[in-house]
């Protein structure tokens, strides 16, 4: 409104009869004032303009990601929110969804084409946060996608070693159906089969995953960096069920 008044005020000026001596002087200040009025009424409106169509920043997606809200996710990249937008720590919101168990954040995150396979700051992806944290729903999604299986933690590990470790049964289950490596050996000299042993308690779930890696291919007699073999770890730690399954899969 204040810009068509004062576009309509400087037409006006600019085409009434001219005026004798300093009054013409007078109107054509006015009217330069006029001019200069209009024009910075205008890049005010186009600055916000621009301002109003720009995408949601980063934060949006990344809080809201956070806390599984998933309203608030449509509604951002519905208005073209990015999808994988860093914080200080270089987390994304697929994985800040993946730490904090929010199934349906990540679910439609993965869905949506976010990158599943971005490293944060200590290395931490999507990907390798959900194995080891067991979200084994979100998982399914991410294999979909074609994970890299290739990729590794901060101890140089893939996504089966900590699943292994913490004895996510059903995660393990769904990570041995892709080509992951049963054998790779991460930066402490341990395969899947030594942490089970060396990190675990020997307990139900442990003697399960052992089964299924040693099923995979895991290799029964491949040892730590001190040649200590997985039979030895787990006879040395009375993990009496556990042994039995490594010599049954020929441990020694």
């Amino acid at each position: 409104m204040l810009l068509r008044w004062l576009t309509s005020r400087a037409c006006t000026l600019a085409h009434s009869r001219p005026l004798p001596g300093s009054r013409n002087v007078r109107r054509k200040r006015r009217l330069r004032r006029l001019y200069h009025a209009v024009a910075v009424t205008a890049l005010i409106g186009l600055h916000d303009m621009g301002r109003s169509q720009q995408p949601h920043s980063g934060s949006d997606m990344l809080e809201a990601a956070a806390r599984g809200d998933l309203v608030s996710l449509k509604k951002l990249m519905a208005a073209g929110a990015l999808l994988d937008p860093r914080d200080a720590a270089r987390q994304t919101p697929l994985l800040l969804a993946v730490k904090n168990n929010q199934v349906a954040a990540a679910v439609l995150l993965v869905e949506a084409g976010s990158d599943i396979n971005a490293q944060a700051a200590n290395l931490d992806s999507p990907w390798l946060l959900a194995g080891a944290l067991g979200r084994t729903e979100i998982l399914r999604h991410m294999i979909a996608k074609g994970p890299d299986l290739s990729l590794r933690n901060r101890f140089g590990g893939n996504a089966l070693i900590p699943a292994c470790e913490r004895g996510h049964v059903e995660t393990v289950k769904l990570l041995l159906t892709t080509k992951i490596d049963v054998n790779h050996v991460n930066d402490l000299g341990w395969t899947c089969l030594l942490e089970i042993v060396i990190l675990g308690d020997g307990g139900p779930r442990h003697v399960e995953v052992a089964k299924l890696v040693l099923a995979a291919g895991a290799n029964p007699n491949l040892a730590d960096k001190d040649g200590v073999s997985p039979l030895t770890h787990a006879k040395r730690k009375s993990q009496r069920e556990v042994a039995r399954v490594i010599e049954a899969w020929g441990g020694q």
